[in-house]
């Protein structure tokens, strides 16, 4: 599965859809909101971020989270860097990212940093204030080969009934034993057995209010 590039159809021209998943990169409703509503809020950001902290994700799609993120930590003002890890086994081009990135006319000057970096064909991007780390192909493979731990995970694969792999409880395991102690994890989805997959993994988790349309998410702390 690695260096498979992302197939796409797009809503309205400006919503990009997954053809794989036949799922959308992010809300239809407020993209941005709801990023900020189940990432950021979800692991109690920006109120945590310090000088070396380290958010890890299961799904870079857009990019979205992740300049979201950046945006926060920049506007925080914190002193120090910011470390983000992202799995991503279909990554996307930087032609088509910086489409899907225009929804979003805040971010603009974060997009333009990501996509112009992008053309390198690099995989880690240093931008002083924050180093973004791209891992592509499978997380299951990926994933427990990786050497870090976070103290955030943004756990954004695409709906858990459409790519259960991205779900699955070893996955979680390793999802766990790549946290820091008292770590914490957020998805905008609050499907049974994926609470059932963190609670097996040692995380402490709890139903919170969704975003928009989805009335429940997750949140998790590492026991």
């Amino acid at each position: 599965m690695q260096d498979q590039w992302t197939q796409l159809k797009w809503r309205d021209g400006m919503v990009p859809i997954s053809v794989q998943f036949d799922d959308p990169y992010f809300s239809l409703d407020n993209g941005l909101a709801e990023t900020k509503h189940v990432f950021l809020d979800g692991n109690f950001l920006p109120a945590r971020f310090q000088d070396g902290f380290h958010v890890a994700e299961l799904g870079f799609g857009t990019g979205l989270n992740f300049l979201t993120t950046w945006q926060a930590w920049r506007e925080a003002d914190i002193f120090g860097k910011l470390y983000f890890s992202s799995f991503e086994a279909y990554p996307m081009s930087s032609t088509d990212m910086n489409i899907a990135l225009q929804s979003f006319p805040t971010l603009k000057n974060f997009t333009k940093k990501l996509t112009n970096a992008q053309i390198s064909g690099s995989v880690v991007f240093d931008f002083g204030d924050v180093e973004l780390k791209l891992i592509h192909g499978d997380a299951r493979i990926t994933l427990p080969i990786w050497t870090e731990k976070a103290d955030a995970w943004f756990l954004d694969g695409f709906s858990p009934v459409k790519n259960p792999e991205l779900w699955g409880v070893d996955l979680m395991r390793q999802v766990a034993a790549h946290t820091k102690p008292k770590g914490t994890a957020a998805t905008y989805t609050a499907a049974g057995f994926v609470r059932r997959g963190l609670e097996d993994a040692g995380f402490i988790v709890e139903r919170v209010p969704g975003y928009g349309r989805k009335r429940h998410m997750t949140r998790a702390i590492l026991g």
